[in-house]
């Protein structure tokens, strides 16, 4: 089998985050009471770990979209002088990291587009495998893509729908029988606020009331964050009007089964938020107990990469009865290593954001529970940071089984010569990431870790077995010169 190439410089050794989306309509009972710029500017805070290249806000006020976005974080992005001029009675916002098209402002989100009928702003989390074929169709007849991003391609698919059917509800979900993949996805148009999910439902995307009004959010974190009350997630084929102050729902009649990315629950979620069901946070610590089931080991102490390896670090813990405690302490203020440029930087950054507490390692047999390896770098790092604490052994358990294939549908996974785990032995990765020993979580256990949640789970990164069928090849950066064919 192929063995994995060098990871070439510049390369993170975490998966990036997926897009989070967030919408509001503000009923008349409490216009001047909320402010749609301004719930949209603390929601995305609270999704900020969903993306952190981009990020943007539109209002629309009584019928005319305006929209500020760029790249950055949020703080970065917007201040105070640039939230109170966006005013109206709805708005939408995203955050972003790509997962096709370059980190360029033109592909930020929101979506706007004027078109002959009216206008629209979309907000999108998800991956179209379709992309390259719907955007040569509409190249040829005519169409200019302003933007390397799916989203796009999704925007100008529903503005054709709209020039053909009597209304902007009609036009997404006809949009829905022509678009393949992933797709949680907030619209706006002038009069109405749109949520709608793929089939598969395999993003996630909540309903909750604050006060008279609605809004919609990828997780039920931003909710919290604004003191909404959490109505219900949107259901996979699902369409959710609000207009004049009302809700209903429709419905597109693809049949199919309801299958979550897993990865949400092992690492995308905020872990106090509850998706399709399941809390996420005790997910990742059935996901621990499990790996205590099937890699138990003696050692003096459990500790998690934090942040997302701490719940299942807990699990293992509360299983084996072995104390946990914190053997690694992260610098906050410090962003994610995937954005610092060059191989120095990204390992300089990687000791300033973790350090290890000697004195709960040295001298003690360690368990180290991560939520994943990809390419192993980051890995083998901090391994010899708990090496240097005087850790006496490091054993690690990861809660999820080893990447193998890549994702379709809006996960960044790279491509497989980059993938630690693609034609090695878990005992070879072992000795690349030099400790005493290592544990996968299985797949069997990993599709049992959301208790409470009602749907199945889509672990192709993990099992190469899709539940839509997928191109040959992902190309990130698909449209970024000429067209692509991406489906």
């Amino acid at each position: 089998m192929r063995k994995a190439a060098h990871t070439p410089f510049g390369v993170s050794d975490k998966l990036h985050e997926e897009c989070g989306v967030f919408g509001v309509y503000v009923n008349k009972e409490d216009v001047g009471k909320i402010s749609p710029s301004h719930d949209a500017y603390t929601a995305l805070f609270a999704l900020q770990h969903r993306g952190q290249e981009a990020c943007g806000i539109a209002v629309n006020d009584n019928g005319v979209i305006r929209c500020h976005k760029d790249i950055g974080l949020v703080n970065e992005v917007f201040d105070q002088k640039i939230l109170d001029g966006l005013k109206g009675t709805m708005g939408i916002g995203h955050v972003r990291y790509s997962t096709t098209g370059q980190p360029a402002r033109e592909n930020a989100q929101p979506v706007c587009i004027t078109h002959c009928k009216g206008n629209l702003a979309i907000a999108h989390n998800g991956n179209l495998v379709n992309a390259g074929k719907l955007r040569k169709q509409i190249e040829l007849d005519g169409g200019i893509f302003r933007s390397s991003s799916d989203t796009e391609v999704l925007a100008y698919t529903i503005v054709r729908e709209r020039l053909k059917c009597g209304s902007i509800e009609q036009a997404v979900l006809n949009s829905m029988y022509q678009v393949e993949g992933a797709y949680s996805l907030v619209v706006m148009s002038p009069r109405k606020m749109i949520a709608a999910r793929d089939p598969h439902g395999f993003r996630p995307l909540c309903i909750g009331k604050l006060m008279h009004s609605y809004v919609f959010a990828s997780e039920s974190c931003a909710l919290d964050a604004l003191g909404a009350e959490f109505i219900r997630d949107v259901e996979p084929g699902e369409l959710i009007v609000i207009e004049d102050g009302e809700m209903r729902s429709m419905h597109c009649d693809i049949k199919c089964d309801h299958t979550m990315c897993v990865f949400e629950y092992i690492y995308f979620a905020r872990p106090d938020s509850v998706v399709d069901g399941a809390s996420v946070a005790y997910a990742r610590q059935e996901a621990g107990r499990y790996l205590f089931e099937e890699h138990p080991v003696d050692a003096d102490v459990v500790v998690g990469v934090p942040d997302s390896g701490i719940p299942a670090a807990i699990g293992y813990s509360k299983a084996s009865g072995i104390p946990y405690d914190v053997g690694l302490i992260k610098n906050k203020y410090i962003g994610r290593t995937f954005i610092q440029p060059g191989q120095d930087k990204r390992e300089r950054s990687v000791r300033i954001k973790l350090n290890a507490l000697r004195n709960n390692l040295e001298g003690k047999r360690v368990i180290l529970v991560d939520d994943s390896i990809v390419r192993g770098t980051t890995c083998a790092r901090l391994v010899k940071i708990l090496r240097n604490a005087g850790a006496k052994e490091v054993h690690m358990r990861i809660s999820a089984p080893p990447f193998l294939h890549p994702c379709f549908f809006g996960t960044d996974v790279p491509d497989r010569e980059y993938l630690i785990a693609y034609g090695r032995t878990v005992e070879e990765i072992r000795q690349l990431v030099g400790v005493d020993s290592l544990g996968y979580l299985s797949l069997e256990a990993t599709n049992k870790i959301a208790v409470g949640a009602h749907c199945g789970f889509c672990n192709g990164c993990f099992s190469g077995t899709y539940p839509v069928e997928v191109p040959d090849t992902v190309e990130k950066n698909i449209f970024e010169s000429g067209i692509g064919e991406n489906g």
